[in-house]
């Protein structure tokens, strides 16, 4: 080698985590570039945004306390709140902001975690590879191209800034450092919940890479000693604490809302094998990623040809994990990271509808990745031309990756091609119903709308909200008594809903029953006092009632 192309290898090593920094914000833009073209989803982006008086009013000491106090979506996460009124003071109602917003949090996800992992190992390309797979896989799509989501780009952006404090933390174990871990601990959990497992991941990154397990790096044959393990737990029992809190908050806001379902609506049975089939969707989906849907539903009967497989599967490579554990101990460190962080999201705590959900696999899938990084680079070990042939094959999975995301963005357009979408590579989809039916009747297509809303209602009859939306529907019709039991049966599957009682008070309305009416908006404002369209509607009642009065007596 001449010295000439000495100085021009020691050049590219100095600037190559630049380089790198530089193509992995490349590849992001490419791939959501075309977001910013994107409209809101009609699927919580309207009660986050767009039907979503305090976010629609900025950020105040009003909204500021109402972020802190409001369990509105059956969730506490204030600063995802705050965020989202930040964006509309800068963008309104222009969804093309919050879109950009979403994307630049992925982007400092992303830079961050390849940062945290170089920094960890010192393997600047196999940290690169997983900043990569993380970057451009088309499961996290779901996550940066839905506005609504922002809780999870966002919460990662804290999780990611709470292992870069703790690695800070661990080469110096000062109170100051430890109060950072803290710090970005607690305000990723004031986004979202999901952080809980973020203590036993960092235990996990204390056993590899971080190496404080001397019995685990000497290869002893007894195992880890309770006397290593013991000050490591100790160590993170604030971070304990605040995820014990942080967990019965979430839960009682979710159960006092109604989103928890209960062991009649989902027994005991339907929940494990849906955990394990769906840990092996995850993975499958992560290797083959077709058929991703906004919504997946849950299947009535699992057939044994799914569950028995899954089961063999995920225990089969847990044995074969803690197996392999002493000689590659990124195996144990990946695949329980990601078997861990998606316990709160498996189903066993069953919160919605869905069986699974491609956001939920954002920070989970980093896992794998890190299995796959390192992995099949001690596959070709002993590989002639080793470099070569890594090099080869990870620019084939990036670059697959890039086009395959590339063209899942564009699913995420509007309402009408996201719920297309999920109808087409669905079964039994009443969401995806729903979302195409609640198009129909926005363009005025009453007879689209009705159509599938039947459809949805076939699979689920007792969705309150497509009896809410077809009440709307057949009531555009005038088939008035068609709409009013579609709203009382509404009522009886959910109580208390702004919305039905608003649109009974719509209906009675046109029937001249003004009195009945008026007593349905203000129910309606009861329930919710925000219910902008009540609001309206009771204001107009009233008015019209007095003009009446007027005249009877003249």
């Amino acid at each position: 080698m001449t010295a000439e192309n000495i100085h021009q290898e020691s050049g590219f090593e100095r600037y190559r985590v630049v380089l790198i920094y530089i193509f992995l914000s490349l590849a992001i833009l490419f791939v959501y570039w075309q977001v910013q073209y994107f409209s809101f989803i009609d699927f919580d982006d309207n009660m986050y945004i767009i039907e979503n008086p305090h976010v629609q009013s900025g950020l105040s000491y009003h909204n500021l306390i109402w972020a802190f106090t409001t369990t509105h979506t059956t969730n506490w996460h204030p600063l995802t709140w705050l965020s989202l009124m930040f964006d509309y003071d800068l963008y309104r109602l222009n969804p093309s902001g919050y879109h950009w917003t979403n994307t630049l949090f992925h982007i400092v996800n992303t830079l961050l975690l390849f940062f945290v992992f170089n920094r960890m190992t010192g393997e600047t390309w196999k940290s690169a590879l997983v900043a990569f797979l993380f970057a451009v896989h088309p499961m996290n799509v779901e996550s940066v191209a839905w506005i609504a989501e922002r809780k999870n780009v966002l919460s990662t952006s804290f999780w990611a800034l709470t292992m870069l404090t703790y690695v800070l933390y661990v080469e110096s174990p000062v109170l100051k450092r430890y109060l950072l871990v803290l710090l970005s601990f607690t305000m990723g959990l004031m986004v979202k919940s999901m952080l809980v497992t973020l203590p036993f991941v960092l235990l996990l990154l204390d056993y590899w890479p971080l190496n404080r397990f001397p019995s685990a790096m000497q290869g002893s044959r007894d195992g880890i000693r309770w006397s290593e393990i013991f000050p490591l737990i100790r160590e993170k029992l604030p971070l304990l604490v605040l995820a014990c809190v942080s967990s019965i908050v979430t839960v009682y806001v979710a159960r006092s809302g109604g989103a928890i379902k209960s062991l009649d609506t989902f027994p005991l049975n339907v929940r494990i094998t849906n955990a394990f089939v769906s840990y092996m969707m995850y993975l499958k989906k992560m290797v083959w990623p077709q058929n991703l849907a906004i919504f997946y539903p849950h299947e009535e009967m699992i057939s044994l040809w799914k569950i028995v497989p899954a089961c063999l599967i995920i225990l089969g490579f847990t044995i074969f994990v803690l197996f392999m554990s002493r000689r590659y101990r990124y195996l144990p460190v990946g695949w329980f990271w990601y078997i861990g962080t998606l316990i709160p999201v498996i189903g066993l705590i069953q919160v919605g509808y869905q069986a699974m959900a491609d956001r939920y696999a954002y920070v989970p899938l980093i896992g794998i990745f890190v299995i796959i990084s390192w992995g099949v680079s001690d596959i070709f070990l002993r590989f002639f031309a080793r470099r070569i042939l890594l090099i080869l094959l990870a620019a084939t999975v990036v670059s697959a990756s890039i086009v395959a995301s590339w063209q899942q963005v564009q699913y995420w357009q509007s309402s009408m091609t996201i719920f297309q979408h999920a109808l087409n590579v669905t079964k039994n989809n009443y969401q995806a119903h729903q979302g195409v039916g609640n198009v129909l009747l926005y363009r005025g297509d009453i007879d689209g709308a009705i159509a599938h809303y039947m459809e949805a209602l076939r699979f689920k009859p007792d969705h309150a909200l497509v009896r809410n939306n077809l009440g709307m529907a057949l009531m555009y019709r005038g088939k008035f008594e068609e709409a009013k039991n579609q709203y009382i049966e509404a009522l009886r599957i959910k109580p208390n809903q702004a919305k039905v009682y608003n649109n009974m008070g719509v209906l009675l309305a046109k029937q001249g029953k003004r009195e009945s009416a008026i007593a349905y908006f203000r129910e309606a404002l009861r329930i919710d006092p925000d219910c902008t369209s009540a609001k309206g509607n009771l204001q107009v009642a009233l008015q019209v009632q007095e003009n009446s009065t007027r005249l009877q007596h003249r």
